[in-house]
């Protein structure tokens, strides 16, 4: 008796597994209608036992054969986000937050000594001006300190980093979408306002976190362990603010976080033409060397064989040189930064209070225009790997995201 029989339900479940395995490799668009066309099923007659079993593995062949043939297509598929969706967003945060964390982990202890020669510390200034200064600095500093010395700071570093470059490179391509939406809408003008408006985002966030970096490298003492990452807040909510004369007591609160904006101007000053700069040139470079020199430079997607890439060589390129033309534009904004940022540990009185205008002249009074470009050669050595390192990070991330 059928009832007694499962083969009915077995050559049922076949059906529906074929039905299903070709709804899911059907476009989308033609989904709806392939439910309409789908007739109606007939009474199955009954089958022996081994005709039942020829049926499925015949069913299971042409299904694996099906499979075998439609992988290849579907893998091909790149995926189309819109860029103002939530999906294109959370992945270019991951995107940029991951490239700038591997590319300050490259240049960590680079970024320790620089910072010890631009802000004047007493105990490395006698290295700053020479080549060889910086390996000696950083030697002082590993005998002293160990490695872990020559990556003091460096835990804030990436808290800031993060959400720095996730918002940066988000930004950016938000930003550029917006004002140039098309290929004929785009020029150098609206990309360097595209990645200056991102800098100027992405700093207003992430600036205290840049403070506290700066200060926990700035502190060197040499019969002490390294300061705590607590001390170095307490102390910048403590000290005298550079806005406020004599608070009320009320006002203490908010004027103790208003001090982790110390030197924010000037941060600003030098983060417009240095993200402008530092996008325009990449794209600039990026489009030339995928033109011009594009039987040298261009490789097969790994993950989409039909469309054309750079290779690793020359995103590292594009990057190394964009981030030295956008250093030397903006170094003397950052220089002037950094000794503002220090203000509360090496100055007293009054001169904690300098603007940004007070503090270039003082610079240039001890020093002359030289002083604007103190540690440039460190900085090249740091910014030119470090952003070679970022941009190839960011652009290897959004192909695995699939948002490139």
């Amino acid at each position: 008796m059928l009832t007694k029989q499962p083969r009915p339900f077995l050559r049922a479940m076949q059906v529906l597994f074929t039905m299903t395995h070709e709804m899911a490799n059907t476009p989308q668009a033609s989904v709806h209608s392939s439910h309409q066309s789908i007739a109606p099923l007939t009474p199955l007659s009954p089958q022996t036992p081994t005709s039942a079993s020829s049926s499925a593995s015949s069913t299971s062949s042409a299904v694996g054969l099906e499979t075998a043939d439609a992988t290849p297509t579907t893998a091909k598929i790149k995926p189309n986000y819109d860029r103002q969706s939530l999906e294109y967003i959370w992945r270019s945060l991951v995107a940029g937050g991951v490239a700038g964390c591997a590319a300050k982990t490259a240049v960590a202890p680079l970024d320790r000594v620089k910072i010890l020669f631009q802000t004047n510390n007493p105990h490395f200034e006698k290295y700053s001006g020479t080549f060889f200064g910086v390996f000696r600095a950083a030697s002082d500093i590993k005998r002293a300190y160990g490695v872990r010395g020559l990556f003091q700071g460096h835990s804030a570093t990436l808290l800031r980093i993060f959400p720095y470059a996730a918002i940066k490179f988000m930004a950016y391509e938000q930003i550029k979408h917006r004002i140039m939406p098309t290929k004929e809408s785009q020029s150098a003008f609206r990309n360097m306002i595209a990645g200056s408006l991102a800098g100027c985002t992405s700093v207003f966030f992430s600036y205290p976190l840049d403070l506290i970096r700066v200060r926990l490298a700035f502190e060197v003492r040499a019969h002490h362990h390294p300061i705590k990452l607590s001390d170095v807040v307490r102390m910048i909510y403590t000290e005298p603010s550079p806005f406020v004369h004599n608070p009320r007591p009320t006002l203490r609160p908010l004027v103790g976080v208003m001090n982790f904006y110390r030197g924010f101007m000037p941060t600003l000053y030098g983060i417009i033409p240095y993200a402008g700069v530092s996008f325009l040139v990449y794209e600039r470079l990026k489009t030339f060397a995928k033109t011009t020199l594009g039987k040298y430079t261009l490789t097969s997607h790994p993950k989409y064989p039909n469309k054309a890439e750079l290779t690793w060589w020359a995103y590292l390129t594009c990057g190394a040189v964009s981030g030295a033309i956008a250093q030397t534009s903006a170094y003397p904004f950052e220089v002037i930064r950094r000794n503002m940022q220090v203000a509360g540990v090496v100055r007293d009185g009054n001169e904690l209070r300098r603007t940004t205008a007070q503090t270039a002249l003082d610079i240039a009074r001890r020093r002359g225009w030289r002083g604007f470009f103190v540690g440039l050669s460190i900085g090249y050595m740091k910014v030119m790997p470090m952003s070679a390192v970022s941009f190839f990070v960011y652009e290897w991330m959004k192909s695995w995201l699939g948002i490139d």
